[in-house]
């Protein structure tokens, strides 16, 4: 079975913790598999900005635009933040956060 199919059937556990500055989410394509990142980091101005590791945002495909995503991480919502990210061709794997 691929890594994102086990990802679509069996949701990881992801816990952010409150006030964070930085995470930095690994995700897994629904195409070969394929592994890339995605982080949010706080900017000078204290908001939450998303950014791909030198890849488009729209590569994911989330049924969300970028900064409806980053509205939510300003908020801490985290678990809403995973939901949107998921709603995209990639799943996510693990996430860090410091």
């Amino acid at each position: 079975m691929s890594k994102y199919l086990n990802l679509l059937n069996n949701k990881p556990k992801i816990k952010i913790g409150k006030n964070v500055n930085e995470v930095i989410f690994t995700t897994i394509s629904c195409m070969c598999d394929n592994e890339h990142n995605l982080r949010l980091k706080r900017n000078e101005n204290n908001e939450f900005k998303f950014f791909g590791y030198g890849q488009s945002l729209t590569n994911w495909q989330m049924k969300f635009k970028p900064f409806e995503i980053e509205w939510k991480a300003d908020k801490n919502k985290w678990n809403e933040v995973i939901e949107m990210i998921n709603t995209g061709t990639s799943k996510i794997e693990k996430a860090i956060s410091r």
